[in-house]
């Protein structure tokens, strides 16, 4: 026998081993509660950063920002506990999407609201728009979900194509990660240094494994910067810097504390009757598109750090039918922006090595609680966005790595599986950055046409990495070879055949079933 015959492959794990506690299992409670409030803190980043370059573009000041993120907040627990009980049923925060910021963006600098001269007036009459145009688009996921749509697509999904989609949902965020935490570098690289020391290093250092250390390297980490940031206010080491800087790195510069209010109950066209335009609408539904694809990826990676099996098309399709209730909600209280599965969420699970669904349902309490005190939840909301930045660049790395995992399943030595995999991903990343940085020099989009909602549609759809990657995966590998038959084994169709249907596996019944028995009335096919 040789040295080389010693070593055996490792085997295909239909379920990630190594989680500490899958989905249907969970922490005792004083350690869930901790979990969950840990998931809470994560999820604040986007929660945080979309409305804080929204509003002002709208002509809203710190009053109406810390409104919209109570709003957001309390739509996002709702849409949490909604998704976990009735939709995918995976653990999974349901949050803000960033591929609405463009169409939002487009109606804040409408000229329509330029007869307005009361800011806040004009902050009202975008923020209408905006709501009516979401709950138009909330109605493509309704029915590309609840309509089988969805179910139609994800069943002739294969290991090959899912690895560009799975792994550009958290590659393809990459802006949000360095370049955000080098904004305030002295802040945003010991916070980095701190999680990735807590997380992957100190647990082999000490008797404890797996028990505080690497499972609350998230809360641990930014409880020290969030310290070590405000020391550094206090102390004046920002009071002559740029303004930029003043407002990435200082703890006062957010605004939120002074204007929160105490108590405050988010309701239902707060801010009027939402109001409808067709280019406006035309423009977010590709963005609802858009955050359903992304979503589809987070459900993927956020089942496997789970330590469930790939959910079944069925289920994935339940997941966006509840997601576009989701956008339907954000339309009607008026987050401004569509509702998406949250990517740094799924990567926590990973970190954690904690799958379970009741955490991230803790999680969603939390940000209901949080979204009617004011005072309280605002604090926290002004965490500098450096540090949550530094959390983006490990969060967002085990997303994607749960991608590469998939690789397993495909035939490596195959010419086709490298080219579709390897083009795939490269164009993912490319087309993207050619249209963003396009948009960046020249003030609009490469597609620059007459008609502004198509320039839109085309800017939001090329500037996901996501979309991008599953539509060219997706097309290739159901036509490159489609004849031959050795590429249904080299595309690791054979591993999932057996999670085409909801019964053909019995353990798709143990995880994605749903509560009260309710299968009877709405069965899963």
């Amino acid at each position: 026998m040789t040295k080389a015959d010693e070593f055996q492959p490792f085997p295909i794990k239909d379920q990630l081993p190594g989680v500490d506690f899958c989905l249907n299992s969970s922490p005792p409670w004083p350690e869930a509660i901790l979990l969950g409030f840990q998931h809470f803190i994560v999820m604040l980043g986007t929660t945080v950063f979309i409305p804080t370059i929204l509003v002002p573009l709208m002509g809203g000041g710190n009053v109406e920002k810390a409104e919209v993120i109570e709003t957001v907040l309390f739509v996002a627990g709702i849409n949490t506990l909604l998704q976990t009980w009735f939709g995918t049923r995976l653990p999974v925060v349901m949050g803000s999407s960033y591929a609405s910021i463009i169409p939002s963006f487009s109606i804040a600098f409408s000229n329509r609201f330029s007869i307005y001269a009361n800011p806040r007036q004009r902050f009202r009459q975008s923020m209408r728009a905006v709501q009516g145009a979401l709950i138009i688009a909330a109605f493509l996921q309704i029915l590309m979900g609840f309509f089988g749509f969805v179910r139609i697509f994800t069943r002739f999904l294969s290991p090959l194509a899912a690895i560009p989609l799975v792994t550009l949902t958290g590659l393809g965020l990459f802006a949000l990660g360095f370049p955000q935490l080098a904004r305030c570098i002295e802040v945003g690289l010991p916070a980095l240094i701190i999680v990735v020391v807590l997380s992957q290093y100190l647990p082999h250092f000490t008797k404890s494994k797996r028990m505080v250390f690497d499972r609350f390297a998230v809360l641990l980490s930014v409880s020290i910067v969030w310290s070590y940031a405000e020391i550094l206010t206090i102390a004046g080491a920002y009071d002559n810097r740029s303004p930029n800087t003043q407002f990435s790195c200082r703890t006062d510069r957010s605004g939120l504390v002074g204007a929160a209010p105490w108590i405050r109950v988010p309701y239902p066209f707060q801010w009027g009757r939402p109001s409808f335009n067709a280019g406006d609408a035309f423009a977010m539904v590709a963005a609802s598109f858009v955050a359903f694809i992304e979503s589809i990826g987070t459900y993927i990676a956020a089942s496997r750090y789970a330590s469930a099996t790939i959910p079944p098309p069925s289920v994935l399709s339940r997941g966006v039918g509840w997601q576009g209730i989701g956008t339907l909600l954000n339309g009607l209280f008026g987050t401004g922006s569509t509702c998406s599965a949250s990517v740094e969420n799924a990567g926590l699970l990973g970190l954690t090595r904690v799958g379970s669904r009741r955490v991230v349902q803790i999680s969603a309490v939390f940000m209901i609680f949080f979204s009617l005190l004011g005072k309280f939840g605002a604090v926290l909301a002004s965490i500098p966005l450096p540090i949550m930045a530094a959390l983006y660049c490990v969060l967002f790395a085990y997303v994607a790595s749960a991608g590469i995992t998939f690789l397993q399943f495909c035939n490596l030595n195959s010419f086709r599986t490298k080219f579709i995999i390897g083009f795939s991903l490269f164009m993912g990343l490319s087309v993207p950055q050619y249209f963003n940085q396009y948009l960046l020099t020249s003030g609009h989009g490469p597609v620059n046409t007459g008609l502004t909602a198509f320039n839109n549609v085309m800017q939001v759809i090329f500037s996901s990495a996501a979309t991008v990657a599953i539509l060219i995966a997706f097309t290739l590998d159901s036509t490159h070879g489609y004849r031959d038959g050795v590429t249904r084994i080299d595309s690791g169709r054979h591993w999932w055949v057996k999670f085409r249907f909801f019964s053909s596996d019995t353990r798709s019944e143990e995880f994605y079933s749903l509560p009260y028995n309710l299968n009877r009335f709405f069965p899963s096919f």
